[in-house]
């Protein structure tokens, strides 16, 4: 894009009823309210934001007394950063007084409230996000932002090092803005600040990183930003025990894009993040991964699922029937990672891969037709050599393909009864 609009045609979501009512209420006193980050941005850019972020020179009481009057929900969600969440369900707006800051040790900031907007602009970390807009569409640039999210250029607002050392998240945040907004080479200075802080990225906490970098994951072009974040040392200060492999990684985003082509499956970043830990991979090194970004239990079990021992040999893969005992075993969302991984090491498996992903699609799991009232019936007492007995019946019903029906397991269970030591 060579020239991006002086101006903004007001998109839907800046005349909606909501954001009408919000914006009445803040300006009720008189104050200037304007749009401002990623919000205006991606509207210059012609895309629809995820959040909506509103700046007032007026303090967070007072927003919470505007909107309260108006009767809408305020929710004081950043109050001693100036923040204060408007409710307008299923909507909501981050409202945030102009301010600068006072005090920053890399994670934390202490701010003072203001009313100059160039000053609340010269405190944001890149010139893309610096971008104020009228309710009207009317610009307001303070950091020549337009012009760089026009070249593609995605730059640290004045002294890259100060930005960078106000916040290090700021690191992680320079490449995932380059990865989706920048064409060509990263910024010089930036990324050069960004270099620097590498051995202080340990100060930031695991929900932090993890919140960005799984961001970074996600997006279609993810292999060229870990390609620059292992350059320059970052990957390894953030996850020291990751190995990027381009190749590699390179080789899981393209059959993930064929996996969403052919069957719709979207690209996932359990995936993406496990393959990273491949070498050596274990159950416990995912446990690791899994406390270092402060996973979920179901974020965890994932990971650990996605490096612990391959399911299946790769004859599982190429036949339809011994995956759906491995599916039957595992489930769909194990095996299919599983598949998808070994794909990437053997690039002969990529057919199989594809046609085992649509079995997993349309599988229904079969449900085996004996339960333990079955083997109470011949006289055995509850406990362990019932559960034993059941589980050996249906991994022999399994081995069968699942075709043994109810009667077949009734004739089996009663030959191994006779077998048995019990009743």
């Amino acid at each position: 894009m060579d020239s991006l609009p002086e101006r903004l045609a007001p998109p839907n979501w800046m005349t909606a009823p909501p954001t009408r009512s919000v914006l009445q209420a803040l300006s009720a006193g008189g104050a200037v309210v304007r749009f401002v980050g990623g919000c205006v941005r991606d509207a210059l850019l012609g895309l629809r934001p995820d959040d909506v972020d509103i700046a007032t020179p007026e303090t967070p009481d007072q927003v919470i007394r505007r909107l309260e009057k108006a009767k809408l929900k305020a929710v004081p969600t950043g109050i001693d950063h100036g923040t204060v969440t408007a409710v307008l369900p299923p909507a909501t707006f981050q409202i945030t007084t102009l301010r600068r800051d006072v005090v920053t040790d890399g994670r934390h900031a202490v701010v003072c409230f203001g009313t100059d907007w160039a000053e609340d602009a010269k405190r944001r970390d890149f010139t893309i996000n610096a971008l104020y807009a009228d309710p009207d569409g009317r610009l307001h640039d303070f950091t020549n932002g337009r012009a760089d999210l026009a070249a593609g250029i995605v730059r640290f607002i004045g002294d890259p090092a100060q930005r960078v050392a106000e916040d290090y998240l700021r690191v992680l945040r320079f490449f995932r803005f380059h990865a989706r907004f920048g064409k060509g080479a990263p910024h010089d200075a930036s990324l050069r600040a960004c270099a620097a802080a590498a051995d202080r990225l340990d100060r930031l906490s695991g929900e932090r990183v993890r919140d960005e970098l799984l961001k970074i994951l996600a997006l279609p072009n993810a292999t060229e930003a870990l390609a620059l974040m292992e350059r320059t040392g970052v990957l390894r200060a953030l996850l020291p025990q990751a190995r990027f492999d381009f190749e590699r990684f390179g080789r899981l985003t393209n059959l993930q894009v064929l996996l969403t082509e052919q069957i719709g499956l979207e690209p996932e970043v359990w995936p993406r993040l496990a393959i990273l830990f491949l070498d050596d991979a274990s159950e416990e090194k995912g446990a690791l991964v899994a406390e270092r970004l402060k996973l979920s239990n179901a974020q965890r079990l994932r990971v650990e699922g996605l490096l612990a021992p391959r399911l299946f040999p790769r004859e599982a893969l190429l036949d339809r029937a011994a995956f759906g005992q491995a599916l039957y075993r595992h489930g769909v969302e194990r095996c299919r990672d599983h598949a998808l991984l070994a794909a990437v090491d053997d690039p002969d498996l990529k057919s199989a891969m594809l046609e085992r992903a649509k079995d997993s699609a349309a599988w229904q799991r079969p449900v085996f037709p004996l339960r333990g009232a079955d083997v109470l019936a011949l006289g055995f007492a509850p406990g362990p050599t019932v559960s034993a007995l059941l589980n050996e019946l249906e991994k022999w019903w399994a081995d069968n393909g699942f075709m043994p029906d109810r009667e077949a397991c009734l004739t089996r269970l009663r030959e191994r009864v006779r077998t048995s030591s019990q009743p």
